[in-house]
């Protein structure tokens, strides 16, 4: 769980995570948080609690995550905010889509089902997702519903071998990392993710949504340029 003032919905979360009865272990990730996310979580069975110098960002948050998760001997790390955005309900599904080898990555996909809308998404928000997803689509070459989720479910296998340190640090790590997985040849797959917006569910501004949105379609170009052989960047080499 990569968290930053979470401190409203963490521990309804984590109970949820844990109802699962297929999660050994939760790791909490705080980006030097404002309110009690610490003290809370440094409550909660079964976690382990990191927290961070200084606010890295978002993309540095997923980071440590991940390396922590590794440390530990993971074979199986799912990503779930601890906003309570995305129901934790569906970790037994895409656990066992990794588990069964059949994929190395699952996102929880808002757009599927309809989901997003109806969660509460707004319709600038709605808008944007598609037409980057489109446009990412067709540059990247694969057919994902949305690359704009943060509910992810990763093998070990994965995680060891795409490198993931050179993304950002900010929210275009998300999309940078999609990139690469596809560029390291994995197949995505997918399950319809009912989510839920509310006040105490994170979100960025329209200022950082442009900055993100802009991010997103410079990884897809240079994506493109370097598959064909246009540009050898560093995010693609």
């Amino acid at each position: 769980m990569p968290a930053y003032n979470a401190a409203a919905t963490l521990l309804k979360t984590h109970n949820e995570v844990m109802a699962q009865e297929v999660v050994d272990h939760v790791i909490v990730v705080d980006d030097r948080s404002c309110d009690e996310t610490v003290k809370i979580a440094n409550t909660l069975p079964n976690t382990t609690v990191h927290v961070h110098d200084f606010n890295e960002g978002y993309g540095a948050n997923q980071k440590t995550c991940y390396r922590l998760a590794l440390e530990a001997g993971a074979d199986i790390i799912i990503m779930v905010h601890p906003d309570y955005q995305y129901t934790p309900k569906l970790i037994p599904a895409m656990a066992s889509m990794i588990g069964s080898g059949l994929y190395h990555c699952v996102l929880g996909s808002r757009i599927l089902g309809g989901y997003a809308l109806k969660g509460g998404m707004p319709i600038w928000k709605y808008v944007s997702n598609r037409l980057l997803t489109l446009f990412e689509n067709i540059l990247l070459g694969a057919k994902l519903s949305e690359y704009h989720t943060g509910y992810r479910a990763f093998s070990r296998h994965l995680l060891e071998k795409v490198p993931i340190e050179m993304n950002s640090d900010d929210f275009v790590f998300d999309n940078q990392m999609l990139a690469r997985i596809i560029w390291s040849g994995f197949v995505i797959a997918e399950v319809s993710c009912p989510t839920k917006y509310f006040s105490e569910a994170s979100s960025i501004n329209f200022g950082r949504s442009v900055k993100y949105g802009l991010g997103c379609l410079k990884t897809a170009v240079f994506f493109r340029l370097a598959k064909m052989k246009f540009l050898q960047p560093k995010l693609f080499c």
